[in-house]
Parts: C-alpha cells; structure tokens; sequence
C-alpha cells in the first residue's frame, strides 16, 4: 500500500485557519480558557522528554555558542518553569470584557468601552524556545490566535512545542500555528498579510526589528533590543552599586534587560571606576572604557571604547564604563544611545533621582535597582510577549492587558440623529 506524503500546508492557508480560530477564541468565556491554559501546563511537563530530545537536536546542530546557545537551550528546570508560568497565566484576571469607562448621554444612549481581542498577533523571533510557550498561551488568555515564526536554529524544539499545544482539548483549529522557518519567504507573507492578522511582533536583535518595521504593511509593537545603562551618582552607596552592577551585567548577560553601558560620576570615578571593573573582570566581563575611565584603572584590562560601543547590545559578558560630569550628562548620554528599554539611577539624593526618572526617556527607569526586574513577571504581569520601546499602544512589558484592543457598546431606547 502507498504510503501518503501530506502536502505541506501554506502560509495564506495558516493565516486564514487562524483569523477563523480568533472568531472562535473570542467568544470563549473565562473558565474555559483557564482550562485550555491549564491543560497545556499539564502536557507540557507529560512531554517534557520528548520536548528535551527535540531541543536536543536543534543544540547539537546549531552552531551556536555562548549567550545565544543558552538562549536555544531547554532543561528540565526551564520546561518546569515553562509550565508554572502558564498556570501563572490562567490565574491572571481576564481582561476582556473588562468595562474601560461608562457614562450615559443626555439623549439617554449608554456608552460602554470595553476590552476586546487584537483579533490575530504574528510574532517573528530568535533562538529562544521558551517564547513560542508564553506568548501562545498569552494570546489564548486574551481571546486571540498566534502566528508563530521562530528561528530556525529552534525549529524541532518550535515544531514539538506547537504540536503538543495544539492539540490540546478546548484549542480550536488553527488558534496556535507556526511558520516555516527554514527560508525568509514566511516572515515576508507574515509582515505583508495586512487583513489577516492584526498586528505583528518582532522579538530579538535591532536587525530584525529594523527590517520588520522598515518593511510590514501590517501594524507593528516593537520589543526586545535592551542597550540598557547603569549611572552610579557621586552619593551612591558603593556596596548597593557593586551589587546592582554585578547582577545587571551577569546574572543572565543575553537577555535584552541586561546592563551593557555603565556611567560614573565624575566626582567618585577616581574611588569607584578601579573598584567596579575589578569585580567585572573577575566576574569574566571584558570591560571597554572610556579614555577617563582606562587612566583610572591602570593596570587592569580595559578594552579602549569605539564611537559604536555605546550603541552596541552586547547580549554576552561585556560591558563598556564611561566617566560622566553629572546627571543631566547621564540622561543626555543615554538618551543619545540607549534603545529606550531600561536604565538605572543609583544614589541617595532624591532631586537627582527625580531628575533622571523624568529625564530618561526609556519605557522602565529604576532608582536603586536593577534592571534586570524589566520583566513580565517580575512586574506582576505573568509571562510576556517582549518589553516594548515604543510608546504607541503599549510601553515596557508586553503582556496580558497589551494583547487586547477596544471597542465601544452603545444602548439605546430607539434614539435617532
């Protein structure tokens, strides 16, 4: 008997099974979608081996290394973490059908806003299979379908992922499907596919960024590139400062709210620039400096500072120190350089703080902190589709609330205009 090859399902024909998946998904009630995001959790950690063979070979064959092979790579502590974090989900409040504002007119015509789905989210992204399991189960939550088009170094790990969250019972046909990523030709008839889906997401390095937003005829939330600065200020408490430096820089270097820039005061530079790159170096940072910065630390290895490294999103163990007169040059340095996604203040006096919580024009600014917390999660918001740098429709973490749009429910008694 002949066996029989299935054809391969076209991109058009998984964008037209998901905006019929999204009339679907929207009219689901709350309870059934927490038993669908439920489920998933539970299939997740059944299929957690068959999940860490198939990453298995996309690890073996990727030719990665570094900060971008642990962005690919699964354990069973991160598959865990997986499925906690989708039942973080379901315990979220849903947030559709959610009345905005309500008043009435004085012709007597009631006027509600209220949250609906996006309708159907695309979203383009690198490396990190963990994303294609958070972001799914985010748009599920908020009534929508997803577009998946992962990288191709995470295919099989994409490809297992998707199955197993398919074909979960309650998950209508086409609610979760995945592009071809082994050509550009799907993330070109994802960008261009304006009337099929509703918005689209680029999560990942500034090229890809660039080129979806240069190029979709579709609406676009920009997330992901993180050139994010720390300024230590001349009150700072150098104990607090080496702690937040040293957790920013290396708790996990390839995320995109990792410190890359670090900026001192020029009034402790003397005292605290040969302390803070000593501790960098011993960490395993390759530290590049200013010329003020490398005079202070002679004799310890930094790396000259190029014109394009304050730019620059390392995403590995490196980091690049400037000596700065004050805070309006702090803000300015990173308003001039910075991506617009986190960037830290630490010192003890409050108009300085002020000044730079105002003065930064990033979408998280911390005073005495790290800017690793620029997060979903950390913010309360369970997982998130990225941390936006854009300033329409939604800043900072990209989550639950972001997923929905608005519309207007207006009742009458028979009123006419």
């Amino acid at each position: 008997m002949a066996t029989t090859i299935a054809t391969p399902v076209s991109t058009k024909e998984k964008l037209l099974r998901a905006r019929e998946a999204s009339a679907k998904l929207a009219l689901l009630s709350t309870k059934e979608k927490n038993a669908v995001l439920l489920a998933i959790a539970d299939a997740i950690e059944a299929h957690a081996q068959t999940i860490l063979a198939a990453n298995r070979e996309d690890v073996q064959s990727c030719g990665l290394e570094g900060s971008m092979l642990d962005r690919l790579l699964l354990t069973t502590a991160r598959i865990n973490e997986m499925a906690q974090g989708v039942r973080e989900v379901a315990a979220l409040g849903d947030p559709i059908g959610e009345i905005l504002a309500e008043w009435t007119r004085p012709n007597g015509l009631h006027i509600r806003k209220v949250r609906v789905p996006l309708g159907v989210v695309g979203i383009i992204y690198e490396s990190r299979p963990n994303v294609t399991v958070d972001t799914a189960v985010l748009a599920l939550k908020a009534g929508n379908a997803i577009v998946l088009r992962g990288g191709k170094e995470a295919a099989r790990s994409n490809q297992k992922l998707v199955e197993i969250l398919a074909a979960v019972p309650g998950v209508p046909e086409g609610a979760i499907e995945l592009l071809d990523s082994s050509t550009r030709d799907s993330v070109q008839e994802l960008i261009k596919a304006r009337g099929l889906v509703d918005v689209i997401v680029p999560r990942g390095g500034a090229g890809l960024i660039a080129f979806v937003t240069e190029n979709s005829t579709v609406p676009v939330i920009e997330t992901g590139a993180g050139n994010c600065h720390i300024f230590v200020d001349q009150s700072a408490d150098f104990e607090m400062a080496d702690r937040i430096v040293i957790n920013a820089k290396t708790q996990r270097p390839s995320v995109c709210n990792a410190a890359e820039k670090l900026l001192v005061h020029e009034n402790i530079a003397a005292a605290y620039v040969p302390r803070i790159v000593k501790e960098l170096i011993q960490e395993g940072v390759e530290v590049r400096g200013d010329d003020k910065s490398r005079t202070l630390a002679a004799g310890l290895k930094i790396v000259p500072a190029a014109e394009e490294d304050w730019c620059e999103e390392y995403s590995r163990l490196c980091i690049a120190v400037r000596v700065v007169a004050n805070v309006d040059e702090a803000i300015d340095h990173i308003n001039r350089y910075s991506t617009k996604h986190s960037d830290s203040i630490i010192t003890g006096e409050e108009t300085n703080a002020r000044k730079f919580l105002r003065g930064v024009d990033s979408a998280a600014v911390y005073w005495n902190a790290s800017t690793r917390f620029t997060d979903g999660a950390e913010f309360g918001f369970g997982a998130e589709m990225g941390i936006s740098t854009q300033k329409l429709h939604c800043r900072g973490p990209f989550a639950l609330a972001e997923l929905t749009s608005s519309k207007y429910e207006i009742v009458g008694t028979g009123q006419v205009r």
